[in-house]
């Protein structure tokens, strides 16, 4: 919940002429409802995502926003799991899984998050809560579609503590995600799903961890609000 149109417009106008196109990664941003036009108006190198969705169309849901609304404006993702809205405003992975069927019947593609809280990492119990999150969060989703789509891992406990899992953990935990959807599917999938890690990446570190091979990509927070640091990521990654 960051930036109004004017900062929005702004970022866009700093992080644009820093991409051409012909990098090997994608950078994106995934951005509040009221900026989301504002967004896609000013994208040209630089993918857009919401950062919540409805999995029901229209109808008495005051305050949601739907997937053809989205669709509508022109963004290619959506977050959807964020542990911010598992924890706050009691989002689950029966949802999650209703949203990202939803999606993808809008060719949307989803961003879904799973990760552990402290007190279950410290317990041991990172592998159980991973592999519980995404049973629930893929049910009825093809094999084809889970290729397309976006897991990112986010440890609750290293996103904006300042605290990150060094890279063996982050890398550990991003394979346990390519294993299990490797157990529900097949490798062939498990292989073709984009796999992030979140938490507390910022310039100074990203490197490391896209070297890992499970790692293929970053949902970064506070360091992709600023246009400088995020130019210091896209220089990092490039």
């Amino acid at each position: 919940m960051n930036k109004l149109r004017k900062d929005a417009e702004e970022f866009f106008q700093g992080v644009e002429p820093f991409l051409n196109g012909s990098e090997k990664a994608e950078y994106g941003v995934g951005v509040p409802f009221t900026c989301l036009d504002v967004a896609v108006r000013n994208a040209k190198n630089l993918k857009v995502a919401a950062e919540n969705c409805n999995e029901v169309d229209s109808g008495a849901f005051t305050g949601e926003v739907s997937v053809p609304m989205i669709q509508e404006i022109g963004a290619g993702y959506c977050i959807i799991g964020h542990s911010e809205r598992r924890t706050y405003y009691n989002e689950t992975s029966a949802h999650c899984a209703l949203k990202a069927k939803r999606l993808f019947a809008a060719g949307i593609v989803p961003i879904l998050c799973v990760g552990e809280t402290e007190a279950e990492y410290d317990a041991g119990k990172t592998a159980e809560v991973v592999k519980e999150e995404l049973e629930g969060s893929l049910a009825g989703l093809t094999a084809d579609e889970v290729a397309k789509m976006v897991i990112a891992y986010e440890p609750i406990w290293a996103i904006g503590t300042g605290k990150s899992a060094d890279k063996t953990i982050a890398e550990n935990c991003c394979k346990l995600v390519r294993d299990t959807v490797a157990a529900l599917y097949d490798q062939t999938t498990a292989d073709a799903v984009r796999i992030q890690y979140g938490g507390s990446v910022k310039p100074g570190n990203i490197a490391e961890y896209m070297a890992c091979p499970d790692i293929d990509g970053a949902l970064i927070g506070g360091a992709s609000l600023k246009v400088d640091s995020f130019k210091e990521i896209i220089e990092a990654t490039k």
